[in-house]
């Protein structure tokens, strides 16, 4: 979200909260006092109610904020925000509660009213910010409010960059100019030298610069730099190498010099041990659900797939270990013994070859049979992969576990990619793009390895079902 918004937003979040909880206990106070006939245990005016609560409000904001409710970082994300609204929301009603024991004088005039202001607030907080966001997104959609970005750079990632910030209207950002000897956009205006660009930035009415590389011209870096001072623009530098992305780097003096200390991933420890828990609770949990269905697809499998049922794959995990993926098995009892590439080879279609080569996968795979398209088009084939977890060989979520010949195509990467156990589903299958190359998704596992959290996980989880249900995501 443009810095410029940032601050209007946050106030406008506390307006919305302040006013959903005041209503929430309001509410409440009219649903068991006036509209319920049973006797009260205590006999408080709705005036005295009304000065209590306003009293006690700054607990709910003070706790929202510790949460960080207030910062982009969380209310920028859904379910991330949803999750912290529901801890806050019950943090706040159980130190209402403790603050009633503790005081001498009542404060609630039943017992159902904490509870009745409990769900309340969290229902009318939703509610709130998600008219908020809306509210936002349609200032956004009408010009208002967005932040007029230049981009300076000609790393990989600077088009993507400009793609995705123009794709959505709802990122509060517009790309208007790009500084590139190399790149060109249709879209944007483009200047070839950085002193060209930065003489525009007056006309263009820039807000924002975002610059995606370093020039070996320290100089030039120095210079984009003072221009920003100059015409007090917001600056970002995105570096093109995603190990930068961590979300476990630290920012130190070595020396008397800034450091940036990059940290492999945030899955180790305690961390390694709470994920391995997770997949066991939810797998064995759900193994009545899972079971039944993997029975069915067994049975099916022997009626319309004759031969084996189970394909055996090996893959490489954490630590580039092998072990063996279980699928159903979708293709002909002849195919999978070999590479892919090389079973195409043989049958004389080079260009499934070609194309496996590029991507790791075809569009239409000759090998499969009809009933292998259907469990593969419904993702049953994968259901088999739970024993996997169930033995510890993959988690849940993780990185796509490779073959080992796809090894060398990682570029010095795949020791980064396997610090975390591979996984049944992945940033990457949620991401909402089916036409993802070979690099894009490798750099969605290798954020994920940099990132991880439970949020994150329950999140991919989720989207994960949704893809399932109404195939969105990559495929």
């Amino acid at each position: 979200m443009p810095v410029k918004t940032v601050r209007l937003y946050t106030i406008a979040l506390i307006v919305i909260d302040t006013l959903a909880i005041l209503t929430a206990f309001t509410l409440a106070y009219i649903l068991r006092v006036q509209l319920d006939s049973r006797p009260l245990v205590n006999q408080i005016s709705s005036l005295d109610f009304a000065e209590t609560f306003i009293t006690l409000l700054p607990l709910f904001l003070i706790t929202f904020w510790s949460l960080g409710l207030y910062s982009p970082n969380v209310y920028q994300k859904r379910l991330t925000e949803f999750g912290k609204l529901v801890i806050g929301s019950f943090i706040s009603i159980l130190l209402i509660i403790g603050y009633a024991y503790v005081t001498t004088e009542p404060i609630f005039p039943a017992r159902l009213v904490p509870v009745y202001a409990g769900v309340g607030t969290l229902t009318l907080l939703l509610i709130g910010r998600e008219v908020l966001r809306l509210t936002r997104d349609s200032l956004y959609y009408a010009g208002i409010g967005v932040q007029r970005v230049m981009v300076i750079g000609s790393s990989t990632i600077t088009a993507d960059i400009i793609q995705n910030l123009n794709r959505s209207q709802r990122t509060g950002y517009q790309v208007v100019a790009i500084v590139s000897p190399s790149l060109a956009n249709r879209e944007v205006k483009r200047f070839r030298s950085v002193p060209e660009g930065l003489n525009a930035l007056k006309a263009l009415r820039i807000d924002t610069i975002i610059q995606t590389e370093l020039y070996e011209d320290t100089a030039q870096n120095q210079r984009i730099m003072a221009a920003t001072q100059e015409h007090h623009i917001q600056y970002c530098f995105i570096p093109g190498e995603s190990e930068f992305y961590s979300g476990k780097n630290q920012i130190d003096v070595f020396l008397g010099y800034p450091v940036i200390n990059v940290y492999q991933t945030p899955l180790i420890g305690w961390g390694e041990f709470a994920k391995r828990i997770f997949d066991l609770l939810l797998t064995i949990g759900l193994l009545p659900i899972w079971g039944l269905l993997f029975a069915f697809v067994c049975l099916l499998q022997l009626i319309f797939n004759p031969g084996p049922l189970f394909h055996i794959s090996p893959r490489l995990t954490r630590f580039s270990k092998s072990f063996g993926l279980i699928k159903f098995r979708s293709m002909g009892p002849q195919y999978g013994g070999k590479d892919a590439a090389e079973e195409f080879r043989e049958m004389g279609r080079e260009d499934l070859a070609a194309e496996y080569d590029r991507d790791r996968k075809v569009t239409n795979d000759p090998r499969i049979t009809k009933f292998g398209r259907f469990i593969r088009a419904t993702s049953l084939d994968e259901l088999p992969q739970l024993i996997n977890v169930i033995k510890g060989d993959v988690s849940l979520v993780g990185p796509r576990p490779i073959l080992p010949q796809e090894l060398n195509r990682y570029k010095g990467r795949g020791a980064l990619l396997h610090s975390v156990k591979s996984g049944l589903t992945g940033l990457w299958q949620v991401s909402g793009r089916s036409n993802l190359s070979f690099d894009k998704r490798v750099e969605l596992e290798l954020y994920y390895a940099q990132n991880w959290s439970f949020w994150l996980d329950i999140k991919i989880l989720l989207k994960t079902i949704g893809v399932l249900l109404f195939r969105t995501g990559a495929k």
